[in-house]
């Protein structure tokens, strides 16, 4: 089968390199965004998936919108389908027609639940309980599209939203190859069913930590938006990053929202409910620190239970 494979973002190599591995699969072509200013310095860099498929020895077409002249590009590699991970785009029918056997695309989430950009991020936001994958043939709207397959995805304590989508990449690549294969075969794919909810990208202002709220949505938000946007608070007037995930601290229940105290080598933090433990920070102007380095500096003696610090 000759295909097209269209992605962006890191969690679109895992399945990039699945795909060019596995017999009866010919990629004639990879389409991802163009080269984007990364770091202080904006040097212009090549896309995660533009990298993988230069060292798999893969033509690359880099667009950041399908326009006609792609559409003609695609056509004349003479591939049947295409596969679409995180490319960063959506497709309009020209594009979606420009392929035989249409396109199928991986899609993070357990469809309908969580449609659109970050849907691991709200995934973990929600406490969901049941997380996975779903590979389904792409239209024009939205990660609409009936279903080629799912997988699920076993959550992990330690887990940021990342470090999940990291894994998840590497763990339902098999579920696009098994998608693509149902095409081939003339399997039809099946409508979506239940109740569909919106996962949009996500701002800044949207990882900001209120800590009236209660604890456990507190670590739910910090695990949903490590590492991006990242979730933060403000100290002094001035942004104050949280940089892993948070542990609750039941046990602990004197402290007022946004207080701070290092008890027992332990940083802690009140919330609406009980406290929060802080693990890793990141002060404004300063490199990532260990929790427990920057409170003793913050706050004095490892034995001090003093509240000197509050969090807006």
């Amino acid at each position: 089968m000759r295909i097209i494979y269209a992605g962006t973002p890191e969690p679109a190599v895992a399945p990039l390199e699945h795909l060019a591995a596995a017999e009866g699969i010919e990629i004639a072509a990879v389409l991802t965004r163009t080269d984007a200013p990364v770091g202080r310095k904006k040097v212009l860099t090549p896309s995660p998936v533009a990298a993988a498929a230069e060292r798999l020895g893969l033509p690359v077409l880099k667009a950041n919108r399908v326009d006609d002249e792609v559409v003609e590009q695609l056509r004349s590699t003479g591939a049947q389908a295409g596969a679409i991970v995180a490319y960063g785009a959506l497709l309009k029918r020209p594009a979606l027609e420009a392929l035989p056997l249409g396109w199928v695309n991986l899609h993070f989430s357990l469809l309908p639940r969580w449609r659109g950009a970050a849907p691991v991020q709200h995934s973990l936001i929600h406490g969901d309980d049941e997380l996975g994958a779903s590979a389904f043939l792409l239209d024009e709207g939205m990660d609409t599209g009936p279903l080629l397959g799912t997988a699920r995805t076993q959550l992990h304590d330690d887990d940021v939203a990342g470090s999940l989508l990291e894994r998840m990449s590497h763990e339902t690549a098999p579920l696009l190859l098994e998608a693509l294969q149902r095409l081939e075969r003339g399997e039809q794919p099946v409508p979506q069913q239940g109740e569909a909810t919106m996962a949009p990208k996500l701002s800044t202002a949207d990882s900001r930590i209120d800590w009236q709220r209660p604890a456990a949505e507190i670590a739910r938000l910090v695990r949903g938006t490590t590492p991006e946007p990242g979730p933060w608070t403000e100290l002094d007037g001035q942004r104050f990053k949280i940089v892993a995930g948070v542990r609750e601290a039941p046990e602990h229940t004197d402290l007022a929202p946004g207080q701070v105290q290092l008890r027992d080598g332990r940083v802690l933090t009140g919330t609406g409910t009980h406290a929060v433990e802080l693990l890793r920070v990141q002060p404004a102007g300063k490199q990532a620190m260990d929790a427990g380095d920057w409170a003793r500096g913050r706050l004095g003696r490892a034995d001090d239970e003093t509240t000197r610090t509050v969090f807006a």
